[in-house]
């Protein structure tokens, strides 16, 4: 009777240890993920988990788990976690946007946009925030058009509204719309005056154009001296004079344009090269 006991008191302390030992991980776990140390973090908290014995421990605890397995790059670790939080309704908004993250850490860019979307939903509070780690998730995915619509609501929500809006505009390039990504520019420095970015991309913009209006002008003065060389017509005929004409409309509106580019980016050289030889057609 006395070795039952003594096998039944064994198995009690073995539980109990293993408990003890449970807790104490947990605790360090905690403490190493507060430190910073998230693969020691990660390390302690699995090993307390796998043998929890009685200590009896939250459901919400996987969100901490998860943390310090995104942190020590455990993305796929970090997933599961997370999902469990999920689960368990812990830190829901968070842990959508993590499971975002690590989906995208590992190139997942659908994925990753599906878990953004999820955690709008939860936290409409923070769209234009998650709007904005969406886009730029779908930018680098090349997912242009979901960049776009991301991209918009992070404007709209006055969230980085000057890098959103630049990038909703390159989205829109990538995408061959080329009306809307002038738009899209146009739109950003009416907005975002001083912004660089959107400044200078709108002046290449004009000088583009500029330069094509420029070179129908060009083509037009030298058809007309083409033939002014080849007899079958002189410089003063009125049908010369119409043609010269013609060219000079198209230089002034090239000048028009090049002028709007030179303003809103004073170093673009094309821009200034073309000034130059417009004025000199005119």
């Amino acid at each position: 009777m006395k070795k039952v006991v003594l096998l039944v008191v064994a198995v009690c302390f073995s539980v109990f240890s293993f408990a003890q030992d449970a807790a104490d991980k947990i605790n360090q776990a905690n403490e190493a993920l507060q430190g910073k140390e998230y693969a020691k973090a990660l390390e302690l908290y699995e090993s307390a988990m796998a043998n929890l014995g009685d200590v009896q421990v939250p459901d919400a605890i996987n969100f901490n788990i998860g943390m310090a397995a995104y942190n020590s790059d455990n993305y796929e670790k970090a997933i599961q976690y997370f999902e469990k939080a999920v689960a368990a309704n812990a830190n829901v908004d968070k842990s959508y946007e993590y499971i975002a993250g690590a989906y995208a850490k590992m190139d997942k860019t659908n994925e990753a946009l599906d878990a953004y979307a999820k955690a709008i939903e939860v936290s409409p509070a923070d769209k234009a925030s998650l709007s904005y780690n969406a886009g730029i998730v779908a930018y680098k995915g090349q997912e242009y058009a979901k960049a776009v619509d991301f991209f918009t609501a992070s404007v709209a929500g006055d969230y980085k509204g000057e890098t959103a809006q630049y990038y909703k505009a390159v989205a829109l390039n990538k995408l061959n719309k080329d009306a809307e990504y002038k738009a899209a520019l146009e739109e950003g420095v009416a907005k975002f005056s001083g912004d660089d970015k959107l400044s200078k991309a709108l002046a290449n913009v004009y000088v583009s154009e500029g330069n094509e209006l420029y070179k129908k002008g060009a083509g037009i003065l030298s058809a007309a001296n083409t033939k002014v060389n080849d007899g079958s017509m002189s410089t003063a005929d009125d049908a010369y004079a119409a043609e010269v004409a013609k060219s000079k409309k198209e230089f002034a509106a090239a000048l028009e344009i090049l002028e709007k580019a030179a303003a809103l980016d004073a170093s673009n050289a094309n821009a200034q090269k073309l000034i130059e030889a417009c004025k000199a057609a005119m």
